[in-house]
């Protein structure tokens, strides 16, 4: 502990700092030098500056990551359609830590836009996203003048529904 020219200071703190936790806490006989010498590293450490911390860079440059047909993971620069699974799995990022990591908004693309648009597509194709209206003949909509009932398309006039309801 002498060899630093600090020490002279530290060395009182420390026995005063290790000696009031030891009479509030109690600490077995062979953990006592273990609580002294991260007592007395701490104190040396207090007077030091932090190591800034690693810069990282992009395996590609944020505005070359997206392209009409793949996007490129920033982290390893691997190509793909779509990187989600690729960062789950090979990072361990959900998309929002991703963004938050290399500072990107919040709609920066996990998916090639021109993919996005091809299951766009094949979804509005499908019927998907529409909202299904259901009604009946007449009641809700206005039918031209060709259109026939269902009724009278088998050959019979339109026979109308009593109700449910019978009090005799």
């Amino acid at each position: 502990m002498s060899a630093i020219p600090a020490a002279a200071t530290t060395q009182p703190l420390v026995s005063r700092i290790v000696s009031s936790y030891v009479k509030k806490n109690h600490v077995p006989p062979a953990d006592l030098p273990i609580v002294i010498s991260t007592v007395y590293k701490s104190l040396i450490a207090l007077g030091r500056v932090a190591e800034p911390a690693p810069t990282i860079a992009p395996a590609v440059s944020v505005r070359q990551s997206v392209r009409p047909g793949y996007v490129v993971c920033l982290e390893c620069g691997a190509r793909a359609r779509m990187v989600r699974k690729h960062l789950r799995q090979r990072h361990g990022l959900s998309p929002a830590q991703y963004r938050s990591k290399w500072s990107l908004s919040p709609d920066h693309p996990i998916t090639a836009p021109t993919y996005s648009e091809e299951r766009s597509a094949y979804a509005k194709q499908i019927g998907l996203g529409r909202k299904v209206i259901r009604c009946r003949i007449g009641r809700h909509t206005k039918k031209s003048t060709d259109q026939k009932t269902r009724f009278q398309r088998w050959g019979a006039t339109r026979v109308k529904r009593r109700s449910a309801f019978r009090p005799f």
